[in-house]
């Protein structure tokens, strides 16, 4: 075969495959004649003449992402640092001005969040920043999508997905939350003391009421048995004044046999001689018989008064 043929078909066949070019997905080409703009591909194949026309570049419709790390001042005099993502992408309509407009975007988009950021920070106190750090990211949106917008660029979202004070203030931070969490404590602690001692108190009283109530019908029921005891002694021939005086006696010997039922009891009753009981018996007899004598007479000089 002639070489001539042979060269004149690999030619042919390099100029066939440099005629085809694809595009991907999510991708558009512009196409240029002679260095001046002539068409923008989407995805697929497509055709172009070669050494005649040029592919001079591919932009991608996915929507990106950039990260942006300022730092600037609160209103309070705090350095903080602040990462606010961008994402943003080309819209399919203004591929031409994407292109040809903007060579550095991502040096654009920065610039404006440094703008914007280091405007609305400085009106904020660093607990406000924390606060409405959505508003910042709203102010950045509104401002990037005026800018870029003209540049072929739709600002999808931003957002402020990092607020990093000085280590320092950090650290007073949680030294003042942490003074606040022990205060809160304290706070319940005394509130729960305060309340066991006035339960505390309500319990003690209770039980002094029902102890009183205890001791009242205990000493009715002695009353009454008293009572029926004189009544008793009265029917048996025995007068009142014996009759209190054996009751007497008999409770002194009942409360001699409650001491000696206790054999821990250091308690002494005087007098505890076997004669003291009817020397009892007789002086509590003698002492009635003279306090009733003393009422009578006092009887008597007041009705001898009346009458006079």
């Amino acid at each position: 075969m002639n070489p001539i043929l042979i060269i004149v078909i690999v030619l042919g066949l390099l100029v066939l495959f440099a005629s085809f070019f694809t595009v991907k997905q999510q991708t558009a080409a512009i196409l240029e004649r002679f260095g001046k703009f002539k068409v923008i591909r989407q995805s697929g194949l497509h055709l172009k003449i070669p050494l005649i026309d040029k592919v001079a570049g591919r932009i991608s419709l996915k929507i990106q992402q950039l990260d942006v790390i300022i730092e600037t001042k609160t209103l309070d005099d705090v350095f903080v640092k602040l990462k606010v993502s961008v994402q943003f992408k080309v819209i399919k309509d203004k591929v031409y001005d994407a292109f040809y407009k903007l060579d550095y975007p991502h040096d654009q988009i920065t610039s404006y969040v440094f703008d914007v950021v280091r405007a609305e920070v400085p009106k904020m106190k660093l607990d406000d920043v924390f606060v409405k750090k959505d508003d910042i990211a709203i102010a950045v949106k509104l401002e990037l999508n005026e800018a870029m917008s003209s540049y072929g660029y739709d600002i999808i979202k931003t957002l402020v997905t990092d607020i990093d004070p000085d280590a320092q203030v950090k650290e007073a931070m949680n030294r003042i939350n942490a003074a606040d969490r022990e205060k809160t404590a304290a706070q319940y602690e005394g509130d729960a003391q305060r309340i066991l001692i006035v339960e505390r108190a309500k319990a003690e009283a209770e039980s002094k009421r029902l102890q009183g109530k205890g001791i009242a019908d205990q000493r009715r029921e002695i009353a009454r048995g008293l009572e029926e005891s004189m009544v008793v002694l009265n029917r048996a021939g025995i007068n009142s004044q014996e009759a209190s005086a054996l009751i007497v006696v008999t409770q002194h010997y009942d409360t001699l046999q409650a001491i000696g039922a206790d054999t821990n009891s250091n308690l002494i009753l005087l007098p505890n001689n076997p004669n003291a009981a009817s020397s009892m018996l007789t002086d509590m007899v003698a002492s009635f018989a003279a306090t009733n004598q003393v009422g009578e007479s006092m009887k008597n000089l007041k009705a001898k008064k009346k009458s006079e």
